[in-house]
């Protein structure tokens, strides 16, 4: 097929390699958050709040967790005490989850032995819950928002525009209108209208999929009016020309004549696009319009740090979030460019 050639050869170039490397990463570490997080993504200890990252000692042929003991609670200052480790192990029990959602287990890939220990890889934030669990957890929306979103987006253009293209006439005119309408619309002022005029029939757990059909619903009507120009060319083709003398289906050569044509831009722009759906999340989330507790995401993490202490005493892993979305969105971007290169050498990047 089409899409596994472009991506063999995405794969073969270095910067393609490593952007495609980063966001498997990514979402695998997403998928596997369960599993890779050491604590639930709420759990609380008001004992070590703004906890720093803990420092891991080797010693006596294994890895251990460095002990901290809080000597300023005013300023949330920790000293690592000498002598005092927690001996890591792999693969040992924690809290119950449903793996994969299929079955339940116990099993984390890396845990702390000993009940006073407590393993803070990215440290902790105000009421001592676990960033780095967070940021695993809140990958889950953070990442696959933008994924939902650019297919909704991506299905709604091809529908509109295609049918717009190959159709014309009044449908064309009607759709083209009701496109451009939207496209006027002030994209800020339309999100923030969708979502108070959806919110209060969610509860806090759905509003996942609100953010989604909110962005999906801004983003679609540039790809409809750029998939509907496509079609208009392609439809002057001869072997559609013959399709249709012959008598098959608009929908049949939709599907088999003017799809696969559109297929490389297709994959092109979602790339290219996935990444607003991404700051999108994260803007309305760091607004307080996103995704709210007791779920996670990079925004609300975010939103959580604006804190004038987190700056003033450089809690800087409160920020990691903000490093996560720009590698996210450089990995996304660079991808995009390689596969354009890839499509159309005439647009090389340079």
């Amino acid at each position: 097929m089409i899409i596994f050639s472009i991506f063999r050869e995405v794969l073969r170039r270095p910067l393609g390699l490593i952007s495609a490397g980063v966001l498997v990463s990514l979402y695998l570490a997403a998928l596997f958050a369960d599993f890779l997080a050491p604590y639930p993504t709420n759990e609380q200890d008001l004992d070590r709040t703004y906890h720093p990252p803990t420092a891991l000692v080797f010693n006596d042929g294994a890895f251990h967790a460095q002990g901290y003991v809080l000597v300023d609670p005013t300023e949330a200052k920790y000293e690592a005490v000498e002598g005092l480790r927690y001996p890591l192990s792999l693969f040992g029990k924690g809290f119950e989850y449903r793996f994969l959602g299929l079955f339940k287990t116990q099993r984390h890939l890396l845990t702390i032995e000993g009940a006073e220990g407590r393993l803070y890889l990215l440290g902790s934030d105000s009421t001592g819950r676990d960033v780095f669990s967070r940021l695993l957890y809140g990958a889950r929306v953070s990442l696959f928002i933008g994924l939902l979103g650019i297919t909704i987006t991506t299905t709604l253009g091809f529908v509109v525009g295609g049918f717009s293209g190959y159709f014309g006439g009044r449908f064309d005119f009607c759709a083209m209108r009701f496109v451009e309408f939207m496209m006027a619309m002030p994209g800020l002022y339309l999100l923030l209208a969708l979502r108070s005029a959806l919110a209060p029939h969610f509860e806090s757990d759905q509003m996942f999929f609100v953010i989604v059909i909110i962005l999906s619903l801004i983003g679609w009507a540039g790809t409809a009016r750029v998939l509907r120009g496509m079609t208009l060319s392609i439809r002057q083709h001869q072997y559609v020309m013959a399709a249709e003398s012959m008598g098959q289906p608009p929908l049949v050569i939709l599907r088999k004549h003017i799809l696969p044509n559109l297929v490389s831009y297709l994959l092109v722009a979602a790339t290219l696009s996935i990444p607003g759906y991404i700051l999108g999340e994260a803007a309305l989330s760091f607004l307080g319009l996103g995704i709210q507790e007791p779920s996670a995401s990079w925004g609300l993490m975010l939103s959580q740090a604006q804190d004038v202490k987190v700056f003033y005493l450089n809690f800087w892993w409160l920020l990691t979030p903000g490093f996560a979305i720009f590698v996210t969105v450089i990995a996304y971007n660079v991808l995009g460019d390689v596969l354009r290169d890839v499509v159309d050498p005439k647009m090389k990047t340079r």
